[in-house]
């Protein structure tokens, strides 16, 4: 049975088996590799009763040309040919979760797999916008908070970027390395509009959302995990904002007419950027898990540093960090 022009190889053959261990061995040698990603994008529906058999193959075509080859990171895929499973995860640590890179459908993909998996196998990559798959557009931050709780990677021509851009992708990728052992190792939790990862001294918490009304309420944060005797600083992560996202409502506050789509504004959004609510205090575990009041949402009324200005498909993440000498007596 053909799918995608294709035909299944029947792995339950021990001469099919040995065909491709001696062949993607013999690859895997020929150069300093030290990366594979097994892609799987083939329904085996076909193979009827045998499927079970099938699988039990792959195990022994990945054992028998991983095993001898500890140094090589095998990344499996695809989730969507069911090849997120315990049984592959010996041989793969780390799985594809899906081609679909928007962050606003991560939220959801990487959510449901959180109830089976580990942060530390989801393959989680920031992608440019629009999105493939929904041509939504995203802030480049909202796509980095979300890959944050995963695997970190980036699949987008950087030749394309601004030079804005790149430098926030510098920076996301320096806190990544930072944190990453909380964020693939922490206990995973669930937060109202979010994700939460915590080793014990150091949090990491995410808001997301998807669209905002007009006037929008307050918000609380409510974090978990923490120490109720212990004290914590509470500082969000640095975001910026382009200038040209705030399209014509420039003209309200701009000496001249400029046109939102000219060449000024252009140039400003190359080289300006805002900073985005930053927030920070100090607080005992106790209060922090009873619930942060974050700053405002914009309300329509003009930029303010101490708001929260990214909007639709707008995200934030806040590093929670216990303090030396922080026993409260």
């Amino acid at each position: 049975m053909e799918g995608r022009n294709q035909l299944l190889l029947d792995l339950t053959l021990p001469q099919v088996r040995d065909y491709i261990v001696e062949n993607v061995s013999r690859t895997l040698d020929s150069a300093p590799i030290s990366y594979v990603k097994w892609d799987m994008n083939r329904h085996s529906i076909a193979l009827g009763t045998k499927a079970h058999e099938h699988i039990l193959g792959l195990y022994d075509v990945l054992r028998r040309i991983f095993e001898p080859r500890p140094h090589i990171l095998l990344e499996n895929c695809s989730s969507g040919g069911n090849r997120f499973d315990l049984g592959v995860l010996c041989f793969g640590p780390q799985v594809w979760c899906s081609d679909n890179t928007d962050p606003i459908e991560r939220q959801t993909i990487q959510g449901n797999l959180s109830y089976l998996y580990p942060q530390s196998t989801f393959g989680a990559h920031v992608s440019a916008a629009p999105h493939a798959q929904t041509l939504r557009q995203t802030p480049l931050s909202t796509r980095g908070n979300v890959s944050f709780f995963g695997c970190l990677g980036y699949e987008l021509d950087l030749k394309h970027l601004l030079k804005l851009e790149k430098e926030q992708i510098a920076e996301q990728v320096a806190f990544y390395k930072r944190y990453r052992s909380v964020f693939q190792f922490g206990k995973f939790s669930r937060l109202k509009n979010g994700w939460q990862v915590c080793d014990g001294k150091t949090a990491l918490a995410a808001v997301f959302r998807v669209f905002v009304p007009a006037a929008p309420p307050y918000e609380t944060l409510r974090l978990k995990g923490l120490d109720k005797d212990k004290i914590y600083s509470f500082q969000s992560y640095e975001q910026k904002l382009r200038v040209g996202q705030f399209g014509s409502l420039v003209k309200h506050v701009a000496p001249v007419d400029l046109n939102p789509n000219g060449l000024i504004l252009r140039a400003v959004d190359r080289r300006i950027t805002l900073p985005d609510g930053a927030q920070q205090l100090s607080a005992g575990g106790g209060a922090l898990m009873a619930g942060v009041r974050l700053l405002p949402l914009f309300r329509g009324t003009g930029y303010d540093a101490n708001q929260r200005t990214l909007t639709d498909f707008g995200s934030e993440l806040y590093v929670i960090e216990e303090e030396e000498c922080s026993e409260i007596t």
